[in-house]
């Protein structure tokens, strides 16, 4: 069932959480020996079980908190879940003692009343886009398990994709909830940076980390985001708005299918009263030059004292792109810092001042999944530069955006980006950004 589905149920009393998670475990405990068995990364039955004890308490005495009231919510495993260990995927935590304080996102999701019912498979410490890094071995995909779920957020896109549970939390640093998301044939929403709090959420790159967000389709992302206590999530319309779509080379598609599924996504936006207009991000290449500047600086003074005590504890992938870092004089992440951030002041200035968008539109990663062996390869044009470079930009800007599945005749799932701008007093973009994202997605869907 949907999110919205099981909400209905549960607000209706046809059903109980405590029957609903249940069930989820149930489905969990299916995984076991399967090649899904480690999209799990850690679960605790017992606390999971009680708290929907209480939220059927609370909903038998009248007290209905919202659509999260008693659903079944995956976390992902570099997020503080009080109770369950954060290993991030790596065997240098694999000693972690459980968490004993929730990350401020889990606290806002039982503040919404969802139960957690498992934490989930990353890309080792979140450092990867493919899924195929991590302790335990890598993430299968959730229809053919020869194939990569993408990353870093792959087990919470996982299991949505195979129905166990209908929301889960991820994180999204170049492109971790909406690589998985396309990968897999879900929807991965990133929203603005600093909208979520990730205090709590073990970092990767602080200037750069965004949480994610994933369901089976736009409306329960939709209405996952707006049950989130502080969230003010207004319904926008698509008639009038202005999107551009993203030419250049960056946003080349080899891939007919994706190409085409843009073209679609396009069509839609026009026929739900989008004004369509191909526009430029000339700062894209400068932003993708930056990144693993910032973010690699950043990774390596994280994990420096692990890194330089116990190196062979992390994955070798994980330890290369480490290493590389090792030598960078801080000139150059300073320097980095400096460009990302007046470039964001530039290109944002343009897209909504001069342009006057509201939105963007280009596809989520230029290939569909790889299989393992490709994944693995040290070449990273292979998987890893492909799956990020349509989604880095985003993170530089900051700004809210959300992979869609749409339909190709192949039927391998293909991913459409749909990208917020922030609003600007008088100008075009009058809606909150996130809101802005969600109703251009759902025309897109």
């Amino acid at each position: 069932m949907s999110l919205r589905e099981i909400a209905q149920r549960l607000a209706k009393r046809e059903t109980t959480s405590t029957e609903h998670v249940r069930a989820t475990l149930d489905a969990l405990d299916g995984l076991l020996g399967t090649p899904w068995e480690n999209l799990v990364a850690a679960r605790h039955d017992a606390a999971a079980l009680e708290a929907a004890a209480r939220a059927d308490a609370a909903m038998a005495a009248g007290d209905w908190i919202g659509p999260l009231h008693g659903v079944a919510v995956a976390v992902k495993d570099n997020i503080d879940v009080a109770g369950m260990p954060t290993r991030c995927g790596s065997a240098v935590l694999a000693d972690a003692p459980p968490a004993t304080v929730d990350a401020r996102i889990v606290a806002k999701l039982r503040e919404a009343g969802a139960i957690i019912v498992a934490k989930t498979h990353l890309h080792e410490f979140a450092y990867g886009p493919t899924g195929a890094v991590n302790a335990s071995g890598p993430a299968a995909h959730p229809h053919d398990p020869t194939l990569i779920t993408g990353g870093s957020s792959s087990g919470s896109a996982a299991l949505v994709a195979r129905g166990v549970v209908p929301l889960a939390l991820g994180t999204d640093t170049g492109c971790s909830s909406r690589t998985p998301a396309a990968l897999c044939g879900i929807v991965g929403m990133k929203p603005s940076f600093d909208a979520l709090p990730t205090s709590g959420v073990f970092p990767l790159s602080t200037t750069f980390d965004h949480m994610g967000l994933l369901a089976a389709d736009v409306l329960d992302v939709s209405l996952g985001w707006g049950a989130i206590p502080g969230i003010a999530h207004v319904r926008t319309p698509v008639a009038g708005l202005r999107v551009g779509r993203l030419r250049g080379d960056n946003w080349d598609i080899a891939d007919p299918a994706i190409a085409a599924a843009v073209d679609t996504a396009g069509r839609a936006l026009g026929d739900a009263g989008a004004e369509v207009l191909d526009v430029e991000l000339p700062e894209t290449e400068q932003l993708l030059a930056a990144y693993p500047i910032v973010t690699g600086s950043e990774a390596y003074e994280t994990h420096r004292r692990w890194f330089e005590s116990t190196p062979e504890r992390y994955q070798s992938a994980t330890a290369a792109l480490l290493a590389a870092q090792k030598d960078r004089p801080a000139v150059e992440y300073v320097h980095a810092i400096r460009t990302v951030e007046r470039l964001r002041r530039q290109a944002l200035s343009r897209l909504r001042g001069e342009l006057g968008l509201d939105a963007l539109l280009t596809a989520t990663t230029p290939l569909r999944a790889v299989t393992q062996r490709d994944a693995l390869s040290p070449d990273p044009a292979v998987a890893r530069t492909p799956l990020l470079r349509m989604c880095i930009p985003f993170n530089t800007l900051g700004v809210p955006a959300i992979s869609v599945p749409v339909p190709v005749d192949d039927g391998a799932p293909v991913g459409v980006q749909v990208i917020g701008l922030p609003t600007t007093a008088g100008g075009h973009g009058s809606h909150p950004a996130e809101s802005v994202a969600l109703a251009c997605a759902l025309a897109v869907s």
